[in-house]
């Protein structure tokens, strides 16, 4: 994957910003490879295997977009960036072990190629890069990672465990704050910690990434039921085969709604993983055209909006307008 390559995010990016955030994610590439190198040959084999498998590097994206609100060169941006993406990477290799999943980012998943126990302690071996990281950039950033690092736990255990008796609307919303939007949240916080910015910026910088946040893994999550694999890079309706509960999963199955098509989702939906193809295709089909789908959506547009709000409190000028364009983006992705 070339150091500039998120996909259609490029856009988002105001050309007067671009060439500055391009040159910091190319050094962003370089400096996260060098990071995974190990003395031992198998290590840094297998911590090398998603990074070189690319990914959209979202999380650096937003590093550099905060810091352009401030001083973009300077030079604890870079590694904050690297940090924060290895601690994705590394969450990633832990997820495909609890999920025992064959494959990630179109290539065999590390636990399927190497064994779950390899995949576990190379995850743990990109956490401790990442502090080794944080620890050189001060103690400040070392308390941002280990609160970051703890509240993603704490999301993914809460995933694991289920909503023990509440809302599941509200637990599933939740479970994104602290699994994903925590690390953009963090991200956009190391943007303006490190290029120089007030604290009032850089708190609704960090605000408007746990909005952004949570819009983006929603907005991918309604991909997989609305676009073409071509647009989401995966077979549509994968999370229904899996039985993942994404949110217009869960709105469907609180629906109030009476009418057959409503009642034969459910019926669906409340069976658990949908293997059948007859059945898989049925409920793709109810879902796409469900009302669900639609509150979907104005969920995702309400986070957006939120982030906007957020971002409204910046200076203005490109930086401002990029990631005003950035939530138009997010909110319109989905259709």
């Amino acid at each position: 994957m070339s150091a500039w390559a998120p996909g259609d995010l490029v856009d988002t990016v105001d050309p007067e910003v671009r060439d500055s955030v391009a040159a910091f994610l190319a050094t962003v590439e370089t400096d996260l490879r060098a990071s995974v190198v190990s003395d031992d040959p198998l290590i840094s084999e297998v911590a090398a295997h998603l990074v070189e498998a690319g990914g959209k590097r979202f999380r650096p994206m937003v590093v550099a977009l905060a810091a352009q609100f401030g001083d973009p060169g300077r030079p604890a941006l870079a590694p904050s960036a690297v940090l924060m993406e290895l601690t994705h990477l590394a969450t990633l290799y832990h997820d495909d072990v609890m999920d025992e999943a064959p494959m990630r980012r179109g290539a065999a998943s590390a636990n399927s190629r190497w064994t779950n126990s390899i995949a576990v302690w190379v995850g743990d071996y990109l956490l401790a890069r990442a502090a080794q990281i944080a620890a050189g950039l001060g103690d400040d950033a070392v308390r941002l990672q280990a609160r970051t690092l703890a509240q993603l736990v704490r999301g993914q255990l809460d995933e694991t465990v289920g909503p023990r008796g509440g809302d599941p609307i509200r637990h599933h919303l939740r479970v994104i704050e602290d699994k994903t939007a925590c690390l953009i949240s963090a991200s956009a916080r190391f943007g303006g910690m490190f290029a120089g910015l007030p604290g009032a910026h850089v708190d609704a910088l960090a605000a408007f990434g746990t909005s952004i946040g949570i819009a983006f893994q929603l907005s991918d999550d309604l991909l997989d039921i609305a676009s073409d694999s071509a647009q989401s890079g995966k077979t549509p309706g994968t999370d229904l085969r899996e039985g993942v509960p994404t949110l217009p999963v869960l709105y469907a199955l609180a629906a109030a709604d009476t009418g057959p098509d409503s009642r034969r989702l459910r019926e669906l939906l409340a069976a658990g993983p949908i293997t059948d193809d007859a059945l898989h295709a049925e409920a793709l089909f109810l879902l796409r055209e469900s009302a669900a789908l639609k509150q979907a959506r104005e969920t995702v547009h309400g986070y957006a909006s939120e982030a906007r709000h957020h971002v409204a409190a910046l200076p203005d000028g490109p930086a401002r307008r990029t990631l005003e364009a950035l939530c138009h983006y997010i909110a319109d992705r989905t259709g």
